[in-house]
């Protein structure tokens, strides 16, 4: 009698153990990791250009290359506020958000695709948020050009890199071949009133989006990991069957033996 109890008492121990795997909580998503994205012309810029990120803990290193923009402005090199945008619908304006029919779509105009300001791109040790947005003075410059940055990236901008909303937008227009309301109409944003619209109006976008071998990713899809975690807890759960089975065949042979 006694063999018998220990012996049942065996199933529910291992179904317990399987229990207990299979009710581990999944690791958390994060940021780090690898995205880029294709800078696309907005406002027929005739711009073109690429953009990444990596984010290693809360450090990111940003890389920006662009051509085709606008080259100069008051006989100085043209300067391109540039950020990543958050919160919205993690895309890229289209003429259909020109709301005001003035032929340019504005900052204001773009936010609802692309969202408010996450991080500003600024140059060397310039603050890398809101408060750099339209300075000029901090912005990288000229028709073509490489941005390379490494900083403490806020949470705002790691949660919109996670959840697919971050986008790259370089702004900044040649009034060449632009309607005549990007020079004679002022930008409207705070700090850059004086401004005409061309300077602050988006140039180029482009959404990020995480790279299939990038940073923390551990090369394991969802799939593989789930099938991964499946083996485990079939090898377990085999483990403690053996395991049974051989507590079991002592047992047997003690009490054989008696």
């Amino acid at each position: 009698m006694k063999l018998m109890k220990k012996t049942m008492l065996l199933a529910p121990a291992v179904a317990l153990g399987l229990t207990a795997m299979g009710a581990a909580p999944a690791m958390a998503d994060h940021a780090e990791g690898s995205y880029s994205t294709m800078l696309n012309q907005v406002n027929n810029s005739g711009a073109s250009g690429e953009a990444w990120v990596t984010v290693e803990g809360s450090e990111a290193t940003v890389t920006i290359e662009t051509s085709g923009l606008a080259e100069t402005f008051k006989d100085a090199a043209y300067p391109h506020v540039q950020h990543i945008h958050i919160g919205a619908q993690g895309t890229c304006p289209t003429m259909a958000d020109d709301a005001n029919g003035d032929g340019v779509i504005s900052t204001v105009e773009g936010k609802p695709a692309y969202g408010a300001i996450g991080t500003t791109l600024s140059v060397g040790s310039a603050a890398k948020d809101a408060s750099t947005a339209t300075d000029v003075t901090v912005a990288p410059s000229g028709s073509s050009y490489t941005y390379k940055e490494t900083f403490e990236l806020n949470e705002k901008t790691q949660d919109a890199l996670a959840n697919g909303t971050a986008v790259a937008v370089v702004h900044g227009l040649n009034p060449a071949n632009q309607p005549a309301a990007a020079t004679e109409t002022m930008s409207g944003l705070p700090g850059a009133a004086k401004l005409p619209l061309a300077a602050t109006a988006p140039a180029l976008c482009g959404p990020l989006q995480m790279m299939p071998a990038g940073g923390a990713d551990t090369g394991v899809t969802p799939t593989e990991q789930g099938g991964t975690n499946e083996m485990g807890m079939y090898a377990l759960g085999g483990g403690l069957i053996a395991a049974a089975g051989a507590g079991y065949a002592i047992r047997r042979s003690k009490v054989a033996g008696r």
